[in-house]
């Protein structure tokens, strides 16, 4: 089973950026099938970046600010964070699959 390691969370003011990295380890992936989750506190798991159907969907609520790279060759995702909002506030979750990675969190607060 394909093992996933998130990191890149912090700390970071609004209007700031961080990127968050998801390192499959155990096998090799099909990184186009990794996707992107975030529960803020008190709320639901929600998904933020997915592949279906040959096409990469963003969250409305993060559309044109976050984007998603993906390289095949280091079995790692990465997503890109910009503009960042205090409502992006939350842990931060790779799915491969049925694995999940253990979360990174992103806070964003002055």
């Amino acid at each position: 089973q394909v093992q996933l390691v998130e990191s890149g969370g912090g700390v970071v003011q609004p209007g700031g950026s961080l990127r968050l990295s998801c390192a499959a380890a155990g096998s090799r992936i099909n990184t186009n099938f990794l996707n992107w989750f975030r529960q803020a506190p008190g709320k639901e798991r929600e998904a933020v970046v997915t592949y279906l159907n040959g096409r990469t969907n963003y969250a409305e609520s993060v559309r044109g600010r976050f984007n998603i790279y993906r390289d095949s060759a280091k079995n790692t995702v990465y997503l890109q964070m910009n503009s960042l909002k205090y409502e992006d506030t939350a842990i931060y979750y790779c799915k491969y699959f049925s694995s999940w990675g253990q979360g990174t969190q992103v806070t964003v607060s002055l």
